[in-house]
């Protein structure tokens, strides 16, 4: 699987990703949604504070007797009002007919030689309307309006209006946009750091459970061991029920297999005891009781055989399996010297590491052990050399002797169940043969060479945990 494939099936991806798609989203409705609820308040304020100065006009609009109207600049509170172009401006049209309209009838000092053009519309008398238009030197402005109307002259209208400049408005909006958008990216940096803090400590129950999972592996340990949330605790009970359970089949199935054992060994102790009295007590019967005890033997040896298949067969791959390499070893060395004592061997072993350890029982690491070693101690003229390593994984272990050896060809026929190079050596044929077959069932390889002794090399390899 290519990176990107396990990104998007990292259980890390998906809960950053959703979390961080579901700031983003909300950040930006968050900016939107306040820039145009700022942008709206200030220019209801802006409105609310030009409308104030259209009631203010309103107020001081009055009409001499030829109905003129009539403005006092001095009563408009303002000061802006007298100075020009200083963004806030007040005008008076006279409305009527097509050829009666007059604009500009009033205005303020501060609009100087112009004017405000604002289209003609539909205006109850008293009613405000807003609009934005053109100012003096190319601003733009917001402008209110209203119609009066006198007494005296019903039927002309008076169209007062309001405008101030926007640029002051529009800069404000801006600021507070360009502050808002700055703050909430700052809000969004630290809400992403809060989010993958949130999913590394969310998420550590798993790396702790992996890390228990791994001892388990590695043979350190046969159940899961730790302190888990409340989340994930079921699991890991679930979890360790079955390993027990397998625990539970595993040594069921040995308890069977021995039980087996018993019960066909009990009979061939037997026929081989009367095959052993009626050889004292019939001699003629001699050729019969030979071939008795022969089979009884061979069976003996088949037992062994497939009980010792059975048992790897079941242990192999069990969690929670370490045997340290070293005490085995020096073990069987003390159990070899002393079975080959009066053949004056020398048996050498490199130092072991007491760290190395078999992933696998005790008992199939002595059994492959053992039968290399007796094999090697039986053909060796005089020395007997032990090394071994660790790599990748793999424990490998070289036996070395220096006794005659085994032709090229003959090498891995030895392996074979029942196979013997020598018939006057006492021996069934089934010791390489067991070791070739339990290595094989343990995932490991066993091989033959020529050893720098002169005599056979045998070196295989077995796992490994820490």
């Amino acid at each position: 699987m290519n990176t990107l494939g396990r990104w998007a099936t990292s259980l890390r991806f998906r809960l950053l990703a959703a979390t961080l798609a579901a700031l983003a989203l909300a950040l930006l409705l968050a900016g939107l949604l306040l820039g145009g609820l700022f942008r709206d308040h200030v220019m209801r304020q802006f409105e609310t504070t030009l409308t104030q100065q259209l009631d203010q006009l309103t107020a001081r609009l009055e009409f001499d007797a030829t109905g003129s109207p009539l403005v006092d600049p001095l009563t408009l509170s303002d000061p802006r009002w007298q100075k020009p172009f200083s963004g806030l401006y007040w005008q008076l049209d006279r409305m009527g007919g097509s050829d009666q309209t007059r604009r500009g009838v009033l205005r303020s000092r501060s609009l100087w030689d112009s004017s405000l053009s604002l289209a003609a519309d539909a205006l109850a008398d008293g009613k405000v309307h807003v609009h934005e238009g053109p100012g003096p030197q190319g601003t733009t402005l917001l402008m209110l309006e209203r119609t009066v109307r006198t007494d005296e002259q019903p039927d002309t209208g008076w169209r007062l209006i309001v405008a101030a400049d926007l640029q002051e408005t529009a800069l404000a909006v801006d600021r507070f946009t360009g502050v808002l958008w700055a703050s909430l990216a700052a809000l969004g940096v630290l809400l992403t750091l809060a989010a993958l803090a949130q999913v590394a400590v969310g998420l550590s129950p798993l790396r702790a459970m992996q890390r228990a999972l791994l001892e388990v592996h590695e043979g350190r340990t046969p159940r899961l061991l730790g302190r888990f949330p409340t989340e994930v605790q079921p699991l890991i009970d679930d979890f360790n029920g079955v390993l027990d359970r397998n625990a539970e089949v595993v040594a069921r199935a040995r308890t069977q297999a021995g039980n087996l054992a018993h019960a066909l060994k009990t009979p061939l102790s037997v026929m081989d005891q009367a095959a052993a009295q009626a050889q004292h007590s019939v001699p003629a019967s001699s050729d019969l009781v030979r071939v008795v005890q022969e089979q009884v033997v061979l069976s003996r040896r088949q037992i062994d055989w497939h009980l010792a298949r059975a048992r790897v067969a079941a242990a192999q791959g069990l969690p929670g399996q370490r045997t340290p390499l070293a005490p085995v070893l020096s073990g069987l060395l003390r159990v070899m010297a002393r079975i080959h004592a009066q053949r004056g061997l020398t048996l050498r072993c490199d130092e072991v590491p007491g760290s190395w350890a078999f992933a696998g029982e005790e008992q199939d690491l002595q059994e492959m052990l053992g039968n290399v070693l007796d094999n090697a101690c039986q053909w060796a003229r005089g020395t007997v050399q032990v090394q071994a390593g660790r790599a990748h994984g793999q424990l490998t272990i070289t036996v070395d002797d220096d006794g005659p050896g085994i032709a090229p060809e003959l090498r891995q026929s030895v392996l074979a169940r029942g196979v013997r190079l020598d018939e006057t050596t006492p021996g069934s044929g089934l010791g390489l043969a067991i070791v070739a077959d339990l290595v094989e069932l343990y995932g490991g390889g066993i091989a033959l060479d020529a050893s720098p002794q002169g005599g056979l090399r045998v070196r295989f390899s077995l796992p490994a945990t820490a």
